[in-house]
């Protein structure tokens, strides 16, 4: 595929300056003294890129063409849009579709759906869902990908964008949040989601399996899911299991439903999380490596931050959330409940990938956005700052 891509791409730079050479046509915009990377792999080059008519037209030497505009890029790096690899504007793009936090950065495409996605959806997860949709002050009108993808249409959109069909949206659609496991039955209807979702336009399958409901399944559930993608040609990305200490044998379930379910596999944001860990990345990226050498068809993404964001129930233990919110909430009110929750998260583990423990302290957690208008005081204070206002613990003040 690589192969094919740069024939193509450098057969399009030819045919540009052939056609320039042939055109009288002046050009819009002229993009001078750049140092150009054209997404092909090979080194960047000098040169220049003319723009007609909202597209490159040609690139090369141009010094001599007419043109209403000249930007000079003062040998600055002049490239394709970025792909931002796991991007979550699924709904933010319904909010505002110029998307202007992605252009600005450069970022032309987004793939989103991180074992959540846009769809399937039913009445029971809009239900669940309420407050993230009010927050953004958007109706989910829409059941179905295809229905989805034909409402950013009908808006129009700033960017591409691609979506997974994620594997925890599927099992709600089944399952709910419960922690059980699906019939026979109940797995043909997921998998049946799944292809329906393919035949939308989805990229692939998609798990989050640190987050309540997902870690629910096993790997023989993802197995089929992913299965059934890959007879559209699909990938199957993720969110591994676990990223902390038990990051080797998550990455390890990856490539067993890459190789069980033949299909692609993407690792994204690849990391070692947890001062514990630290050091440990050489390991992981010499374990892809190794697998890709064997012919594993596996790949993984980063991105350059010491930090995450993230729903503060994320810290809170995977059992606790089963039944979803609503029984949370029941069993941060019990006392006992309440208890073994804590001990859990005061407790090394590689049962489940514990966040409590990867971070320095509650002086570390910033609180981005809040959905209860009662509680805006709060947002940007530090979770230490709020368990003083409140006079409380931190981990009291982490459950409310």
């Amino acid at each position: 595929m690589t192969k094919r891509c740069w024939v193509r791409i450098h057969a399009l730079l030819l045919f540009c300056s052939l056609s320039w050479a042939a055109s009288p046509e002046n050009f819009d915009t002229i993009i001078t003294n750049a140092h150009i990377i054209d997404g092909t792999g090979s080194p960047w080059y000098s040169g220049d890129v003319g723009i007609r008519g909202g597209k490159i037209a040609a690139i090369g030497k141009l010094t001599d063409a007419a043109r209403a505009r000249t930007i000079d890029a003062h040998d600055r790096v002049v490239a394709p849009g970025f792909i931002d690899m796991l991007g979550q504007s699924e709904l933010t793009i319904l909010v505002d579709p110029r998307v202007p936090s992605k252009i600005y950065q450069g970022i032309t495409t987004e793939v989103t759906g991180e074992g959540a996605s846009a769809a399937p959806l039913n009445d029971a997860i809009i239900k669940s869902d309420r407050g993230g949709y009010e927050h953004y002050h958007i109706t989910p009108d829409w059941r179905t990908l295809g229905e989805y993808f034909a409402r950013l249409e009908k808006q129009g959109i700033g960017i591409n964008l691609a979506s997974y069909v994620g594997a925890t949206q599927v099992r709600r659609m089944v399952l709910g949040d419960e922690n059980k496991q699906p019939s026979p039955e109940q797995l043909e209807q997921m998998k049946q989601l799944v292809g329906a979702a393919m035949r939308d336009g989805a990229a692939g399958v998609s798990t989050s399996l640190e987050y309540a409901p997902a870690p629910y399944a096993k790997t023989e559930e993802l197995i089929a899911l992913a299965g059934e993608a890959a007879k559209f040609g699909g990938i199957y990305a993720t969110h591994m299991r676990n990223e902390s200490d038990a990051v080797l044998p998550a990455i390890d379930e990856a490539l067993r439903i890459g190789r069980e379910a033949h299909i692609p596999v993407e690792v994204w944001h690849i990391k070692v999380a947890g001062k514990e860990n630290w050091g440990r990345m050489p390991e992981v990226v010499a374990k892809i490596n190794t697998a890709r050498a064997s012919g594993a068809d596996i790949t993984a993404d980063t991105y350059a931050y010491t930090a995450w964001f993230n729903s503060l129930s994320a810290f809170i233990p995977q059992w606790a959330h089963d039944g979803g919110d609503a029984k949370l909430i029941e069993r941060l009110k019990d006392p006992a409940s309440r208890a073994r929750i804590r001990k859990d998260m005061l407790t090394p583990s590689q049962e489940w990938d514990n966040e409590w423990l990867e971070i320095p302290g509650p002086e570390s957690v910033l609180i981005g956005v809040v959905q209860n208008p009662d509680l805006l005081p709060l947002q940007g204070k530090r979770l230490s700052d709020v368990a003083k206002i409140w006079n409380k613990d931190p981990m009291d003040a982490l459950f409310g």
